[in-house]
């Protein structure tokens, strides 16, 4: 999958197994391949575009796509291992309130190029049924990480997941690397490494305030925001200010903060409300299971470990790959249910009328 941040693509070769129910998974090799200026430049004008240029890049992409699916597996030694390509391509307009989602990739360019079967335009459905098409990771953390109570993924947007028993309640927070990575840029940097840079500045108490004052913010799951909520309207609202690049990102990092720990408050009062309907008591201690780029941003990290141990929540920081590339291991799942033609996507976390089989199959060789 391509994440918002435009950090590259994140490939996953994995190896799943169900029994009675029950799914194990072993990440066998992975890899992010950098993008080159000249594809960060197409993706991150793609919705800028005219209707036919647009088209004209959906297909370029997929096909490229291909290629690099190639590339991973010439480069690992996986010739004819690779039973199934999921790919969730790159997000571009996401509209739910409009029923419309779009991922650039054209899935039959990927299986005309690999000759594998490939699984592709995941949302889809969920979007067609009324949902949110987001956050549809959770059905993998149900299957593959059933021990943790909170899932949070700090990406280009930050999304959060909580089991409540077999129900689960998931959604977008805020954009957090992709407005982070954009400040970053403005001195030549990538990204913040572990967030030295923030960890120096001070935080600005009217940019914060006017950061939490975000109307999404007020709003009840299930939600989802697109990719432009932090390019188009948080990042030139932190430019406003011009204040310092080390300011910015502290402030920036203390607003994740704050939404992340006003999103667990809202679950753990979910969760009281379960306990006394049900007259059961209610959990005191949580797991939290911390992935994505953000987990390596330790200044980030530090804070939140911090502001939620008043909650009793802990964190928990898993292997490298997971971190790196449970949302690819994921998409990777919601192909193989989609194969086996079973639910990949829970309406109850994205507000759809019902759960649903998503996604488009291209055969990748002749029968």
């Amino acid at each position: 999958m391509s994440g918002s941040s435009l950090d590259g693509l994140d490939i996953a070769f994995a190896h799943f197994h169900e029994n009675a129910g029950k799914w194990d998974f072993e990440i066998i090799k992975a890899d992010c391949y950098e993008y080159d200026e000249d594809w960060k430049k197409k993706l991150g004008s793609a919705i800028s575009m005219n209707a036919l240029d647009y088209q004209l890049l959906h297909a370029a992409y997929g096909h490229y796509l291909g290629e690099q699916v190639n590339r991973f597996i010439a480069e690992n030694n996986l010739q004819y291992q690779v039973q199934l390509i999921a790919s969730h391509g790159h997000t571009t307009f996401h509209v739910p309130e409009k029923k419309m989602t779009a991922q650039l990739g054209d899935g039959a360019a990927i299986a005309a190029i690999t000759g594998i079967n490939v699984v592709s335009d995941l949302r889809a459905m969920d979007i067609a049924l009324g949902g949110q098409g987001a956050p549809i990771v959770p059905i993998g953390e149900k299957l593959l990480f059933n021990d943790f109570d909170f899932f949070l993924n700090i990406g280009g947007i930050a999304n959060i997941s909580y089991k409540e028993n077999e129900k689960f309640i998931a959604f977008d927070v805020c954009s957090a690397n992709a407005v982070l990575n954009m400040l970053a840029n403005e001195t030549g940097k990538e990204f913040d490494d572990g967030g030295e840079m923030a960890a120096q500045g001070k935080v600005n108490m009217q940019l914060l305030r006017k950061l939490n004052e975000q109307e999404y913010y007020g709003h009840a799951y299930p939600k989802s925001l697109a990719n432009s909520f932090g390019t188009d309207i948080i990042y030139p609202l932190i430019q406003d200010w011009g204040l310092k690049i080390e300011d910015k990102l502290r402030t920036y990092v203390e607003h994740i903060i704050v939404q992340i720990k006003n999103a667990v408050k809202g679950l753990l009062n979910i969760s009281k409300e379960f306990a006394e309907q049900n007259h059961k008591p209610q959990t005191t201690n949580y797991k939290l299971l911390s992935t994505g780029g953000g987990t390596f941003n330790h200044f980030l990290i530090g804070r939140l470990k911090n502001e939620l141990k008043e909650l009793n929540i802990v964190i928990t920081i898993p292997d490298e790959n997971i971190i790196k590339y449970k949302e690819a291991l994921i998409m990777a799942l919601i192909g193989v249910l989609r194969w086996r033609e079973e639910n990949n996507v829970m309406a109850s976390v994205t507000g759809a009328s019902r759960n649903s089989i998503g996604s488009a199959v291209w055969i990748g060789l002749e029968a």
